[in-house]
């Protein structure tokens, strides 16, 4: 890329799961979940400014441990349950632009529920959304076993395809390939969140990541998954 572009990368780790209770900060192999994206995103080439939006002190701690900047507490109506990432996110670029005197040029979401992405992941995520000139750009993951050539729906008791039709007898190596978004890394343009108030645009592109390194952590079994999937990683030599 020719030109040198001011990049926002913020973690967004909000205090409150109800799921597993404290996951941004709960103890995944050696380290809190948290430090896994923070140790990676820091090794990212193309993110000029990162930094960490939360509420919770706790988590403001774990974070400045482990060297990342948390120039603010997260307001906490920013903070609740079902608040989207959208409010969050202009909440984060507003601070900082102001604090620093610059304007954005592209921003990085980083969920700590993911904490197995590598700078790579990162940064050609970035790099296909400056090539294309997309509005937002996004990590992808095969969805295997849940393709949607087998999702169902119930119409009483009668059984029909969600929205594809099945091929009677078609193999799982032969469906085509699908993708859903993996969880690791979401960009965009700046003025698409400040000036369009969306998260995703017209035109999105994607880069496809491997299953074997693709999580969302949400529940206790995805914790357990988690645990299984750092061992076997690392025996393959991944380092997080």
């Amino acid at each position: 890329m020719d030109k040198n572009f001011n990049i926002l990368g913020v973690i967004t780790a909000r205090g409150g799961s109800k799921g597993i209770p404290g996951k941004n900060i709960k103890i995944l192999g050696d380290k809190p979940l948290i430090a896994y994206t923070i140790d990676i995103a820091k090794k990212s080439k193309l993110i000029t400014h990162l930094i960490v939006s939360t509420e919770d002190e706790e988590i403001i701690d774990v974070a400045k441990k482990y060297g990342v900047d948390v120039p603010f507490v997260r307001p906490k109506e920013l903070a609740q349950n079902n608040t989207p990432h959208l409010p969050v996110m202009q909440h984060a670029i507003k601070f900082m632009e102001e604090k620093l005197g610059i304007v954005f040029d592209y921003v990085v979401i980083l969920q700590p529920t993911s904490p197995f992405r590598i700078p790579d992941d990162i940064d050609n995520t970035l790099k296909k959304l400056i090539k294309n000139k997309a509005d937002s750009a996004v990590s992808l993951m095969e969805v295997g076993n849940y393709h949607p050539m087998r999702i169902k729906k119930l119409e009483g008791d009668r059984v029909l395809d969600y929205c594809m039709a099945e091929q009677e007898g078609i193999r799982r190596q032969d469906l085509p390939t699908a993708y859903k978004r993996s969880g690791a890394v979401y960009a965009m343009q700046r003025n698409l969140l400040m000036e369009q108030n969306r998260l995703y645009g017209n035109y999105n592109v994607g880069l496809a990541v491997p299953q074997e390194r693709s999580i969302d952590i949400d529940e206790p079994m995805d914790w357990l998954k988690a645990e299984y999937m750092l061992k076997e990683l690392k025996q393959k030599g991944y380092e997080f």
